[in-house]
């Protein structure tokens, strides 16, 4: 079995020749309204757990990696960036966030338990529903907040798992999708997990090469853990990057949304037991918290939502 290196290049994870950014993001508003896609404020500052094997928890160690710094009810989306074709799965807290099955090292067709990238640029959150999903929100373990709590009825993994598979088709150019971004505005527990957010407007898309398209002898993996502020703070003497603004906020400056065009890419099936995880809201409500946010609607006005196209792609008229 060949196994992909796996390097960190600034705030930038390359697992093989696919490269994984975090990006900080707004955390939308849990109203039951679909929102577009919000923009990325910056990425998230990446270390190696190797490089801190003295002042990390054990546990960290034990499994090697990498670590990023996120505030409690904070929101994040990954970005995925190769010119080859990798299938790459996701975990948060080892639940799989597109079938919601246990963390297992195999890929599945039915359901489909990857992606296929770079044909799926971004994922933003866990596959709740039929053309839609639920953003990543982070959230500590022990409150029964994440979705490894939910699923499990126990935190103890937390973080993000991360396995890559090769392809076995031929070397091809892959174009992608531009990302979107605008420019960056001004708990007790050492390890977070990912909660539930709102609800965004995002499809996975099906694999149109087939499963028997992916070399599972060449494979490369990582778990991303998450740290607190306060605990990256102490293991780095870093500061973490400030906390983004509200998405009300945001709007009201006239900051775009986007929208990703992809007609004909198709929708895998939204899981039923991801569709069935409470939102970090609902649990809020449900323990008498009240909103720990502002979740107030938001009016997302049509002209602030971008279209984003492919730009590669040459039109072929009438001959």
């Amino acid at each position: 079995m060949a196994t992909m290196p796996v390097r960190t290049y600034g705030d930038r994870l390359e697992i093989g020749r696919l490269e994984i950014t975090f990006q900080r993001t707004l955390r939308i508003p849990d109203d039951g309204n679909t929102y577009p896609l919000p923009p990325g404020l910056g990425q998230f500052p990446i270390r190696k757990v190797d490089d801190y094997a003295d002042r990390v928890p054990k546990e960290w160690c034990e499994r090697g990696g990498v670590f990023i710094p996120m505030y409690q009810r904070e929101a994040l989306w990954m970005s995925f960036h190769s010119s080859d074709l990798f299938a790459v799965k996701v975990g948060v807290g080892k639940i799989d966030a597109l079938s919601g099955r246990r963390w297992n090292e195999r890929l599945t067709k039915r359901p489909q338990n990857y992606l296929v990238c770079p044909d799926q640029p971004w994922l933003d959150g866990i596959n709740a529903g039929d053309g839609f999903i639920r953003q990543f929100v982070a959230m500590p373990l022990g409150m029964g907040y994440t979705v490894e709590g939910q699923i499990t009825g126990k935190e103890e993994e937390g973080g993000i798992q991360i396995k890559t598979f090769a392809s076995k088709l031929p070397p091809r150019r892959v174009e992608r999708f531009k990302a979107y971004s605008v420019d960056a505005m001004a708990a007790p527990a050492a390890s977070m997990g990912l909660g539930a957010g709102g609800k965004m407007k995002q499809e996975i898309y099906p694999d149109e090469y087939g499963i028997d398209s992916w070399d599972t002898e060449t494979t490369g993996r990582v778990f991303v853990h998450i740290a607190n502020s306060m605990v990256w703070r102490d293991v780095t003497g870093e500061e973490p990057p400030p906390t983004p603004i509200s998405a009300s906020l945001y709007t009201e400056h006239g900051f775009p949304w986007f929208d990703l065009y992809d007609e004909g890419k198709g929708d895998i099936k939204g899981s039923d037991v991801l569709g069935g995880v409470k939102t970090v809201k609902e649990i809020d409500d449900e323990k008498g918290f009240g909103s720990q946010q502002d979740d107030s609607t938001v009016d997302v006005p049509t002209e602030q939502v971008k279209t984003i196209k492919d730009e590669t792609m040459v039109h072929n008229g009438s001959w």
